[in-house]
């Protein structure tokens, strides 16, 4: 059984991506943002990634958002990627793959488009077939997980659980458990609470755990 610990403000980030989402404002997201050895971004992302003070180590997507300015200044680290089947957060992952960087954290993938949100959240169920992935919002962590898995947490933080497919789930250590329950619809396994540090979730499908930070945290 896989363990998924919970983040915290000492973890230091071997890659993340940064996407052109809602800029990180939580402390958790721009602390791992400070402490990412290696950031990627996609290109829209790169304006307000260099005027909150930092330098990109990579560049990666169409570029079609980049100013002539930027695409001048940082010419030694772009990567353009032309693919029109994929958007840029999958081609930044990909990106990630070919360096061989299989623990990644996404930032900015949320906010401003709900159709892009709900995409970028259920390439998740993709990207775990490749590498360690988990993507941090200014609302909580979303973590794909498959199989039996028993995830740390802290007592009383909200918990969602989105089955990305048909096979039946059990929880342990939830408020409002499950039983073998086939979860048909993305409501109908969220809005519950943890009860202790750690919960079970026994399943052989993929499911995406969403863990919403607690008041002041």
């Amino acid at each position: 059984m896989k363990t998924y610990p919970w983040l915290n403000k000492e973890y230091i980030p071997e890659t993340v991506i940064l996407a052109n989402g809602e800029f990180p404002t939580h402390s958790l997201p721009v602390t791992l943002l400070n402490n990412s050895q290696y950031t990627i971004c996609c290109d829209g992302a790169v304006e307000m990634y260099v005027q909150a003070g930092y330098i990109p180590s990579a560049i990666v997507g169409d570029l079609d958002s980049l100013d002539n300015n930027n695409k001048h200044k940082f010419a030694s680290i772009l990567y353009p990627d032309k693919d029109q089947e994929t958007n840029d957060l999958t081609k930044a992952f990909h990106f990630c793959l070919k360096q061989n960087r299989k623990k990644i954290s996404i930032l900015g993938a949320t906010g401003k488009r709900e159709d892009h949100t709900l995409a970028n959240i259920s390439l998740l169920a993709d990207y775990m077939d490749h590498a360690q992935v988990e993507m941090v919002t200014d609302y909580g962590i979303f973590t794909p997980i498959s199989l039996t898995s028993e995830i740390e947490c802290l007592p009383g933080q909200p918990i969602s659980l989105f089955c990305m497919d048909l096979y039946p789930i059990t929880t342990i250590g939830l408020k409002y458990p499950l039983y073998e329950r086939i979860v048909t619809r993305w409501w109908q396994a969220t809005l519950n609470e943890a009860l202790a540090n750690k919960f079970i979730i026994q399943t052989k499908g993929k499911v995406i755990v969403f863990r919403g930070y607690l008041p002041n945290l």
